[in-house]
């Protein structure tokens, strides 16, 4: 579930590994540079948190970023 925390929106992800986990940031970052927008990724193994807000907004979560996010929530259907 994303949550609004500062600004950002940000949600935490658990993968099985490793090679899951960047499997999905790769998707993640796919999808980004699609819709002209760059998360920030925290990667520690199995573990991945992903947050957005839009830089051109002035560093504020706007319509761009909710988006983004339910785009990612797909890739886990």
């Amino acid at each position: 579930m994303w949550m609004e925390k500062d600004n950002r929106l940000v949600r935490e992800f658990r993968f099985k590994d490793f090679g899951e986990a960047f499997t999905f940031m790769t998707r993640v970052a796919f999808l980004a540079e699609q819709q002209g927008h760059h998360p920030v990724f925290h990667n520690e193994y199995s573990y991945v948190r992903i947050e957005l807000n839009t830089h051109d907004a002035g560093h504020v979560v706007t319509e761009r970023d909710r988006k983004l996010a339910d785009a990612i929530d797909r890739l886990l259907q």
